[in-house]
């Protein structure tokens, strides 16, 4: 059976309250923290020869908390407080744990005197305890589990504080202004009808239609009723979200609809719909599309697709990813070849930014992980300083997942404890420094293929792009193309043939390219210049489909093979 809760929760003003903290550990210096936080005038005892927490004692440098040099005393308790409560301090922390006879001696004369006293790691010594806390300026939330287990207090407060939007903490001081001013016009126009004094009737000139109806205290009273009931119910059943984008225009408004309305109307002074859509404001979001099978879609990626207004998408996403995309959605697919690259990026972001200025959602969806040679972070540092902050949303990289459709694991001991992962081509189509040969080294090689031979020569000439020592031209390697497609493509060869390989077998983009004595753990070479597998088995066996639905696969030999 569940014990109920006896605590009573209460939210307590301790400006200028003395709160004595017993210790000088980090627990003090976190209890000292939070003292200051609310006002509090915090005095720690603890013995001059204490090891002072490094914290703590820059507040005791800078003056914000004072630091007795002594042990604790018994009249400490009714000396150091408040003058106008004659020496009593408001509350006490000791840090020094329930096992402490110290611990449990001030407890005692804190329960004698009636001043709330926290104990650490102690609930039967305790008077009071704290909660776990989310601050968002006048808004606060305590959560408490009565001593049963502070971390799962924490936890729930990190739950309900990351399920609340931004800003709510701003719309309450400004619910709170309107109920303020409200009340304040409420009164002050009381006051006035009260104190109307008669006029002659030579002064009383341009009378109104309205002059000789009759206006009794209940119509007052309840034009004040409608005006509470109205502010009442958009806190109660407005959402929060809607709550959070009131502005401080949104409330001068209001103020000002209720001056000028003031006894006549009950028109609402906000309409929710035409706030909403006033409010609605562009959402950028960069997701990865992973390797190219949609069966390796995150789901919110997927979710983001499925709501997009508009997508822009890489030129390498494959079609079974886009068929995904619904038909009432926009999509632009970049014009991406060579000599356009940064003039099609240009575009894009051009139109993100005009699809996010008109209000729609807007998915940039990219092949792999948009942080992995993807220029995510070039785009979401664009969109920051337009002032829309991006959701990045992760892909699985072809750099890693390749390898594993084709059979190579990047790491395998005693064979490779690193893996590199490089670009084949650099900026402005500049050929980048080749990595030095590294025997225990997986290297994947992205954007690679279209200059294969360049690259190769790099690697295993010696002094041809560095004076790093050359790979080996036996090195084993892996040609991946269009991983986790049905016409994947895998040319497993080594550095001294794959040139040749490809050259021969043509190009399948897009592709990449491993290289490591990884290649060859699971596949050995046989003696062939090169081999040839085709096609990808899926997931059929996942989703019980026969593997002969979902692709073929073939085996061919290289030319000169054995």
């Amino acid at each position: 059976m569940m014990t109920p809760a006896r605590h009573l929760l209460t939210a307590i003003d301790c400006t200028a309250h003395v709160h004595l903290v017993i210790g000088s550990n980090p627990l003090a210096s976190a209890r000292s923290a939070r003292s200051i936080e609310a006002g509090a005038k915090v005095k720690v005892v603890a013995a001059e020869a204490a090891e002072v927490h490094y914290a703590l004692m820059k507040r005791i440098d800078e003056g914000a908390v004072e630091w007795l040099r002594r042990g604790f005393q018994d009249e400490d308790l009714q000396t150091l407080g408040r003058d106008e409560v004659e020496g009593v301090v408001d509350a006490v922390f000791i840090t020094l744990g329930g096992k402490s006879a110290l611990s449990a001696h001030i407890s005692t004369l804190c329960r004698r005197l009636r001043i709330p006293v926290n104990v650490a790691d102690a609930p039967n010594l305790c008077t009071f305890t704290l909660l776990s806390t989310h601050s968002d300026g006048p808004l606060q939330i305590g959560i408490t589990t009565s001593g049963k287990g502070c971390k799962l207090a924490s936890r729930i407060r990190r739950e309900i504080a990351s399920s609340l939007p931004p800003d709510l903490g701003s719309a309450v001081e400004r619910l709170g202004t309107i109920r303020r001013r409200i009340w304040e016009e409420d009164h002050r126009a009381a006051d006035l009808d009260d104190n109307t004094l008669e006029v002659d009737e030579d002064d009383s000139t341009a009378q109104k239609a309205s002059f000789n109806q009759l206006i009794t205290p209940e119509d007052r009273d309840a034009a004040r009723s409608r005006r509470m009931r109205w502010l009442s119910q958009v806190c109660e059943y407005w959402p929060l979200r809607r709550l959070a984008s009131i502005t401080d225009a949104d409330v001068d408004s209001i103020l000002q609809s209720y001056l000028t309305t003031h006894s006549q109307s009950s028109t609402a002074p906000l309409d929710p719909i035409s706030l909403d859509k006033r409010h609605r404001r562009g959402r950028i979001v960069l997701a990865g599309s992973g390797p190219g099978s949609p069966d390796l879609l995150t789901l919110a990626t997927h979710r983001a697709i499925q709501t997009a207004d508009l997508i822009l998408a890489d030129k390498l996403v494959p079609a079974p990813v886009l068929e995904l995309v619904p038909r009432r959605t926009e999509v632009y697919i970049a014009r991406k070849f060579p000599g356009n690259a940064e003039k099609a990026q240009e575009e894009l972001l051009t139109m993100g930014l005009a699809g996010l200025q008109a209000g729609k959602i807007v998915v940039r969806l990219k092949q792999g992980d948009p942080y992995i040679y993807g220029r995510g972070g070039e785009e979401f540092d664009f969109f920051r300083k337009h002032g829309y902050i991006a959701t990045v949303l992760p892909g699985i990289t072809s750099a890693l997942s390749a390898p594993l459709f084709a059979g190579v694991p990047p790491t395998h001991r005693a064979v490779a404890d690193q893996v590199l992962i490089c670009t084949g081509t650099g900026r402005k189509g500049a050929s980048p420094d080749p990595p030095p040969y590294i025997p225990s080294q997986t290297v994947v090689f992205l954007m690679a293929l279209h200059r294969l031979g360049a690259l190769v020569e790099s690697l295993t000439i010696p002094g041809s792009k560095s004076e790093k020592s050359p790979w080996p031209q036996e090195t084993p390697c892996a040609v991946i193309e269009r991983a986790s497609c049905p016409d994947q493509r895998v040319i497993r060869s080594t550095l001294q043939h794959v040139c040749a390989a490809v050259e021969e077998e043509g190009s399948r983009p897009p592709g990449l390219l491993v290289v490591g004595w990884s290649c060859e753990v699971l596949h050995k070479s046989g003696g062939q210049k090169w081999v040839v597998e085709e096609g990808f088995r899926g997931f059929g066996d996942l989703w019980g489909i026969e593997e002969g639905d979902l692709g073929r696969l073939r085996v061919i030999e290289g030319v000169g093979g054995g």
